[in-house]
């Protein structure tokens, strides 16, 4: 018999605990967003600019709850075919052959067989319906699927079931754990974000993101890490394209580490400036002078000597 999965955290301190236990590092309102999805048995929407950990959370509370982790990367065209079900076409051949070798065909019986349940290929939403443990289902980045795949998203959502028209209704016994997540390209529909709890995923501040640092880079060193957090913390008041995320605050620590650096220098950070940015226009803007200003805010110890 499988076993059932562990009891959720029967607080919102113990999410947090949980959490941190697994390295992910949450304010205390994500934490309690968490707590009440998992409470009331509800999905949780997550928005917020790329980088800022909504991914993240969904690995790190699999492994908190001994959950299966179901992905669905989202992305423009994407169709049942990819995220929900499609027919094994081969199969279904050799089940044709099969019976004209046989020389006596019973119409009725063979389309049975072809739409029977074991001749379905599962993708990750039927996946989440079928399973006996209930697992966390990731429907990772909504915003990249085109706005009809939200309709098609409400019967799952709302009444955890699937509707094949060959086969019927196949639903869960038990909602699987499902976060959604946006970078918010575009907006979501109204009705699916009405079937969720919604917690918008701020970049974290100077204390929590130095502590994100030290677990996950230790190798930087407290002072490599606190000028490293503090150049990111302003670089973000920038106006650029595209701000750089905690996972780019965790690579560019260990490419300083990499790159044998002790503190911030202005020549290790313009060679390595393309770890932090990834678009050519903010790295020439932040080029142009923002780095020597950049790192005298930092303190004497950072500055240009």
């Amino acid at each position: 018999m499988t076993p059932a999965n562990p009891g959720p955290p029967g607080s919102v301190d113990a999410v947090m605990q949980a959490l941190a236990e697994r390295h992910y590092l949450c304010d205390r309102r994500l934490a309690t967003a968490v707590f009440l999805s998992l409470k009331l048995q509800r999905p949780l929407f997550l928005e917020g600019e790329p980088g800022v950990g909504k991914t993240e959370l969904a690995k790190a509370l699999a492994a908190v709850l001994d959950a299966p982790l179901l992905r669905l990367q989202c992305y423009e065209g994407l169709e049942i075919a990819q995220c929900a079900y499609e027919w094994n076409v081969a199969r279904q051949m050799v089940e044709i052959r099969l019976a004209e070798a046989a020389h006596a065909i019973d119409h009725d019986r063979l389309v049975r067989s072809l739409y029977a349940r074991e001749m379905l290929i599962e993708r990750p939403l039927l996946q989440a319906l079928s399973q006996s443990r209930r697992p966390v289902l990731l429907i990772d980045e909504l915003d990249r699927a085109d706005e009809p795949f939200d309709a098609f998203l409400l019967e799952v959502l709302a009444e955890n079931q699937i509707t094949v028209p060959e086969l019927g209704t196949i639903k869960a016994s038990a909602p699987p754990i499902t976060l959604i997540t946006s970078n918010r390209t575009r907006e979501i529909h109204d009705a699916l974000k009405r079937r969720c709890l919604y917690h918008w995923v701020e970049f974290p501040d100077a204390e929590r993101e130095l502590q994100i640092v030290a677990l996950k880079a230790p190798e930087a060193g407290e002072r490599l890490a606190r000028q490293v957090v503090a150049f990111v913390q302003r670089l973000r008041q920038l106006d650029l394209f595209k701000v750089p995320g905690v996972a780019e605050t965790l690579d560019w620590a260990r490419a300083l580490v990499a790159l044998d650096a002790s503190h911030l220098e202005p020549a290790a950070v313009h060679d390595s400036l393309g770890v932090l940015l990834k678009y050519q226009d903010d790295i020439a803007r932040v080029e142009g002078g923002e780095v020597a200003r950049l790192l005298a805010e930092l303190g004497a110890d950072a500055a240009p000597r």
